[in-house]
């Protein structure tokens, strides 16, 4: 989903007026991917996951689509990921913690957010994200060192790129809302704040 939005931004480069009409319902495809639980599916009728609920919301943000969806009900589902015993998230309804989805679902919150607060000013905390972020940086800081280096996805795993690129997003995200920094622990656990929808520095 997300990377359809990104063929659609690229695509009036090379094939110029083609984008309208190739792509014009892509907004409309991807709020149909919306499961009644709140989240996104990989395609209509499948289960909500956070992997393609963060790139079909950041993919609606940007193409202007998020009157579309239920956000009520989306944030309903993000805030029940969080798992209260092990403060990282999961990525599916009854599945176990996995930190890559530190930032799936954590970088969900930021979008929402965005998308929330302007119509709805008093009905989100000021002070964070709607999760708990000191929990997150636990989970991750405690749980997803590889002895090593890297991080993983829980202990007793193998470190790979995948699971430390997204570990540290979601770090990167526990640490960062609004004009607040809070690491947890020394100050050489921070990580540089990423763009909440392209996750770059």
């Amino acid at each position: 989903m997300y990377g359809v939005h990104t063929v659609q931004l690229l695509l009036p480069h090379f094939v110029g007026s083609i984008q309208r009409s190739c792509l014009k319902n892509t907004g409309e495809w991807i709020a149909k991917c919306q499961t009644f639980e709140g989240g996104f599916g990989s395609r209509p009728g499948t289960e909500a996951h956070g992997g393609y609920t963060f790139c079909s919301l950041a993919a609606l943000i940007l193409l202007n689509k998020t009157h579309l969806i239920d956000k009520e009900q989306l944030l309903h589902w993000a805030v029940h990921r969080q798992m209260r015993f092990e403060g990282g998230f999961q990525g599916r309804t009854n599945k176990m913690v996995d930190g890559c989805y530190s930032f799936w679902q954590g970088g969900v919150f930021p979008l929402l957010h965005h998308i929330i607060s302007p119509g709805n000013p008093d009905c989100l905390n000021k002070d964070g994200w709607l999760f708990s972020q000191v929990a997150l940086q636990d989970y991750i800081l405690f749980c997803c060192q590889y002895p090593s280096g890297g991080l993983v996805d829980k202990p007793g795993k193998s470190r790979d790129y995948y699971h430390s690129c997204y570990c540290l997003s979601g770090l990167s995200v526990a640490q960062h809302s609004f004009n607040d920094t809070f690491v947890r622990g020394d100050q050489n656990n921070l990580i540089e704040p990423t763009h909440p929808i392209f996750n770059i520095v």
